[in-house]
């Protein structure tokens, strides 16, 4: 590698030293770390980033592969500083399963990803939304990805449906032609970006499977995106049409009851997904998938509340926030 194939460059950095018992024990530090720029990199000045739950969890030593002491964020948006020809000044934003987590990650003032890890910011998105795009619509993309895309006419059934993976996998099912019905713990309204109604089910005053089964005419749903876990495992369940196929992105209670009669009966299949297993590069690719939805405004990003963006130096109180189970998309600005 010769010197110009390299850049390198002062960073201002969020670090998190050791990890923290819970999220009001983390002490984050700003720091400067020198960061350099390979032949095939991107060294980007971040101009926002989202904070994930995965983020605290990690914080606190929920996975043990996450190294100390590191730079916490794995979604982020910004411009090209250096980088392979026709690469430099590109508006830009991506996300990653190892930044943040086994290697140093976003919640700083400038970054380095592989060059085919970012995709181009949409004009009309600002940063903040560019930013708060990432994991959730990784997950939900990436679920669909394995399980099989939702077609046209086939229904779509979302446990969580309003937390952010929740609301991501409604977007994509409307933006392809599916039916989706969404299903909540007390009786409240769909909350985000739809292509087509979406049809709401209280599962603490509702038969979840009863109620799906009755609006499809017995068939049940086709896919159904579980983003709580074991909890909605029976229900889910009980509602998969025959080869329908349910996607797991979570658990609270890692041990559940499986029939296994009725599984092979219906032709199930059961999709895990876990995006802290995904490379910068094939996240990439995920983000690829939904950019033709973003550019024709069938996919929007979140909301982003001023009140949920923070500098960094203001890093802990977003973390805090997140572990409160914000239902706002936090963010961070260099």
């Amino acid at each position: 590698m010769s010197p110009a194939d390299t850049k390198t460059i002062e960073a201002r950095c969020v670090r998190l030293n050791v990890k923290a018992e819970n999220a009001a024990a983390l002490a984050p530090l700003i720091e400067f770390q020198t960061l350099t720029r390979g032949p095939n990199d991107l060294l980007i000045e971040v101009k926002a980033a989202a904070v994930n739950p995965s983020d605290v969890k990690a914080a606190t030593g929920l996975m043990p592969y996450a190294v100390f002491p590191r730079t916490p964020g794995r979604d982020y948006s910004g411009v090209v500083l250096e980088g392979p020809a026709g690469t430099i000044g590109r508006e830009v934003f991506g996300s990653s399963g190892d930044l943040g987590i086994r290697r140093d990650g976003t919640h700083a003032s400038h970054l380095v990803v592989e060059a085919d890890a970012v995709v181009e910011k949409p004009k009309e998105v600002s940063w903040e939304e560019a930013a708060g795009i990432g994991v959730p619509f990784v997950t939900a993309m990436e679920g669909y990805r394995r399980a099989g895309v939702p077609k046209h006419g086939e229904t779509v059934l979302v446990f969580g449906v309003n937390g952010k993976v929740g609301q991501a996998a409604v977007q994509i099912a409307t933006w392809q032609g599916a039916r989706v019905i969404g299903v909540v713990r007390k009786a409240e309204a769909y909350e985000g970006h739809a292509n087509a109604p979406v049809e709401m089910i209280d599962a603490s005053a509702t038969d979840v499977a009863a109620r799906v089964r009755e609006v499809t005419g017995g068939k049940g749903a086709d896919v159904v995106f579980n983003t709580v876990g074991d909890p909605y495992f029976q229900a889910a369940h009980k509602s998969l049409a025959l080869r329908g196929r349910q996607i797991l992105i979570a658990a609270i209670d890692r041990i559940v009851q499986f029939n296994i009669l009725e599984f092979y009966r219906g032709q199930h299949s059961y999709v895990g997904i876990d995006t802290l297993g995904l490379s910068s590069a094939a996240t990439g690719a995920v983000l690829r998938d939904l950019g033709p939805g973003f550019a024709s405004g069938q996919l929007k990003p979140f909301p982003i509340k001023p009140s949920a963006v923070y500098p960094l130096e203001r890093a802990k109180e977003a973390y805090v926030a997140v572990a409160g189970s914000s239902r706002d998309r936090v963010i961070l600005k260099p």
